[in-house]
This record gives C-alpha cells, structure tokens and sequence, in this order.
C-alpha cells in the first residue's frame, strides 16, 4: 500500500522562521528520490536547495514558488510504497505472479536519458546536507501506456483480463489535469520570464507556453508584444502606473529589522578620518607582482583589512558585544542592569557584499590568525561567494567586526549602522588625487576618507579614535602593520 508524506519547510539556518519558494525542481507525478534537490529556497540569508527525505511520487506542490511560507508549514507531497511493496495483498496468487514480470518489463521500454533500475541508491542522510550533485536530475515518469502494453498478453488466458488496463490507463489523465490547469497560471513560467512579462505587461494566463511541459519563454512573451489585435487587447489600454509597491521579503526583511534594531538599541558615534594612501596603493601595487599573491586579487581592501585586524589586536575591547544576562544574545536591552561585556579573543571579519538579493554580511571565519595571502584568497572567495548567492546561514552569521566599502561605489564615506551584535564597523570610502601637504609641500596625492561607526555602550570616545587612528596611521605607512604586529 502507498502513504502520501508531506516535506514540511525545515529551519536550515539558526532559528529562521520563513523562507520564499524560488524555484522548484519536480512537479506533480515525478518520481523522486532521497536527497534529490526539489526546491530552492530563499531566506533571510541565502539560497538553499533542500533535499527530498522521500522516495516515491510527487502527488502535489503546496506552495506556488514566490510564496513565503513559515517553518513547519507542508510544501510537498509525495506518495510513497510500504514497507511490502505490495499495492494489492488480497490479490490471487496467479494474478499477483502475472504482475511480477509486468513490473520487470517496465524498465525495458524505457527511453533513452531514463534512469536504468539497477541504479545504486544513496543511504539517506539528514535534511539539508549531503546532496548529490547533479541529483536534481528526475527519475522517468511512470507512463500509463506501458504498463498497458505489458499487462496485454495475460488477456487471452483468462477473462478479466480485457478489463484491467482501464483502471491502469484511468488515473493518468487524471493527475496532470489535476495540477496542469493552477499550475499554468502560476509555476509553468520561471521567475525571470514572470517579471519580464509583468514589466511589459504581458498576461502570461493567455499565453500557450512553447517550452517544457507548456512552460512559457521569454519568446512567447516577445511573441505576445509583436502579435495583433488578440495579443494586445490582454495590456490595458490605460496610462503607467505612477507607483510599484515592492513586497518587503527575503534578505531586504532582515536587514531591516536588523537595522532597525541596531539603531534603536546602540547608541551609535562616527568619527571620521581623511588619510593619505599613497604609499598603501604603491604597496598594492608591488604586492600583485609577488609571486605568493599570482592566484588572487589584491586590492586596498586587502590592507584595510590587515590595518584593522592590527588594531583590533592592540585594542581588543573594540572587538566585543554587549549582551544582557539571561537573554541569550547580544546587542539587547541597553538599560545596563545585569549586562555584560563579552570580548573575543577572536575575529571573524564580516565583508558588507551588495548582491543581486540585497545586501549581505558574510565573514571570514578567525581572520585574525591568516597569513596576509591567506587573507587575500579569503576575501576574494567571500564576495564571489556572496554574489552568486551560494552564502550559507554559517557565513552569514557568527561575525564580531564589519567593513564596508563604499568606495567601490564612488561615495567618499558615510555612516554606517554597526551590524547587530558587534561593536563597530568601519566604512572606507572612494580613494581619489586630492591636494595635500606632504613633507611641508603641497602636492597632489591619494587620499581616502575612514568612517567608524561604534556602540558607545561598550567603546567610548578615547578608545574609538584610537582605533581609527592607528588604521589610518598604517594605510599612511604599511610598514606600521609589520611593526605592530
């Protein structure tokens, strides 16, 4: 006998409480296996594909991708065999044996591209982890003719036999219509083609897809602008919209309410300092052309990086949390009473990254204890990382100190809003030639602009300065970084 398991939305980060459906991999009446990746999700911090802990049929998809769903909530069902295997235990001896070999024939008349049925399974592993890759591949789909073609020859040695492929060839136009008609509307149109067609306001609902399954391309869509009177009676002859409201989700969602909280929790200061790289950039510069640093990108966020983990070491109070007792996290209340200050002996250094999804935080894990070409690789990995969307919860989360680099965007500096459960963030702006005194003479040279951001709760004024200004002093001369060290 055959059960239908619901997937219900796992917590794959630390203490998620929703995610968005991106994108799913099957649809109903796919075969699906353990650990095959079936959706991706979107969360407050990154892209996940979860695996299926079933094997069997999908019966239905619960949740249309672009849905925001809670943990715990049913997104998938399957239909999965019993322990036996056996669909029918009442059955004749002689009828049960006619079907043994129907089953084995099955897999004869499979297409080319289908999965041979001695393929070896994977032991199933917990939610989340372990997926095979390349396992988003589908199992062919049980095809309603075959077992018909297979159950024919029984016909001629006993009556009934005429009869049986009805049942057979009766529920398989059954469970396409039962999802083919909701999930045109919705899901036959990937996320990329939805938007394309809502920008030009094309209504995908009077299209016919010519793509997999009906699913509808970005040529139907282009089609529908191009075609005559049918086509474009679907875009309402009226003016453009003088608004779009844009759902607040995913990781535009938490950095809000992480923002939010930051602000409203530590009492934030900036102190701001213009320095002269000159010698920072002639560093970089000689640098890239060591043989240590051939395999990675060396820039001036690079020294950045280095300066501030300096100083961080000589004021380890500047890398720490406040945290109440009791609480459980940092960064709560701010009435002092049974607080504390927790310093860490350690740095993972978060890099403010600006994707495609949002801004995202992602950090270098004891970035304290790497080698200055080990930082490189690090940082390059991070950000590329990030862009592509491939940052897990455990990149995201954990960090103690932040940079973010504004310069890339050609702003000079700002202030930034410290990331919730650390101290402080340093912001380095645009590097570019200004006039200035070097060695008693004007002239022309690279200078930058350095904003920290601190909790005063725990970093008071004398001890902020100082770690901006020994920054600044090592982006003035590197070689501070080998004296301090």
């Amino acid at each position: 006998m055959s059960e239908t398991k619901q997937f219900k939305l796992p917590d794959v980060g630390e203490g998620l409480t929703e995610a968005e459906i991106v994108k799913w991999h099957v649809q109903a009446g796919d075969q699906v296996e353990v650990n095959q990746t079936i959706v991706e999700i979107e969360t407050a911090k990154a892209i996940v594909e979860l695996p299926c802990p079933f094997e069997g049929t999908v019966s239905a998809l619960l949740v249309e991708e672009g849905v925001t769903v809670d943990v715990g909530v049913p997104i998938i069902s399957v239909d999965v065999e019993g322990e036996g295997g056996d669909t029918a235990p009442a059955q004749a001896p002689a009828q049960a044996s006619a079907q043994a070999p129907a089953q084995e024939a099955v897999p004869r008349v499979e297409e080319p591209g289908m999965v041979a049925p001695d393929e070896p399974k994977r032991q199933p592993v917990l939610v989340g982890y372990g997926v095979k890759p390349g396992a988003t591949k589908r199992r062919a789909r049980k095809s309603s003719h075959a077992p018909a073609a297979v159950a024919a020859p029984p016909a001629p040695a006993q009556a009934p036999a005429p009869a049986a492929p009805a049942p057979a060839s009766t529920p398989a136009p059954t469970a396409p219509s039962a999802y083919s008609q909701p999930v045109d509307k919705r899901t036959l149109a990937k996320p990329p083609v939805r938007k394309m067609a809502k920008d030009l306001g094309v209504d995908l609902t009077a299209l016919t897809g010519s793509g997999p399954r009906g699913s509808i391309t970005r040529e139907d869509v282009q089609a529908a602008l191009s075609a005559p009177a049918p086509q474009a009676a679907a875009v309402p002859a009226q003016p453009g919209e003088r608004e779009e409201r844009i759902p607040v989700k995913g990781v535009r969602k938490a950095t809000a309410a992480a923002m939010t909280q930051s602000a409203y929790t530590a009492p934030h200061v900036t102190e701001f300092l213009q320095v002269d790289v000159t010698r920072t950039m002639e560093t970089v510069r000689r640098l890239r052309e060591l043989p240590e640093f051939a395999e990675v990108k060396v820039s001036p966020l690079l020294l950045v990086a280095k300066a501030l983990l300096t100083a961080i070491r000589r004021h380890p109070m500047a890398n720490a949390s406040w945290a109440e007792k009791g609480a459980g996290e940092a960064g709560g209340g701010s009435n002092g009473s049974g607080a504390e200050i927790v310093v860490k002996n350690y740095v993972n250094l978060g890099i403010a990254a600006a994707t495609p999804r949002g801004l995202l935080v992602p950090n270098i894990k004891d970035a304290h204890a790497m080698s200055l070409p080990g930082l490189a690789k690090a940082l390059g990995e991070l950000v590329e990382t990030a862009r592509s969307g491939k940052a897990s919860p455990a990149d995201l989360t954990g960090g103690t100190f932040t940079i973010t680099n504004v310069g890339v965007f050609g702003v000079d500096t700002g202030t930034p809003i410290i990331t919730p459960g650390e101290a402080a963030i340093l912001a380095f702006g645009q590097i570019r030639d200004m006039p200035w005194v070097h060695e008693g003479e004007l002239a022309i040279r690279k200078v930058t602009t350095l904003a920290l951001s601190f909790d005063h709760r725990i970093i008071d004024g004398e001890l902020g300065s100082k770690v901006l200004r020994d920054v600044g002093d090592m982006l003035e001369d590197p070689l501070r970084m080998l004296a301090w060290n």
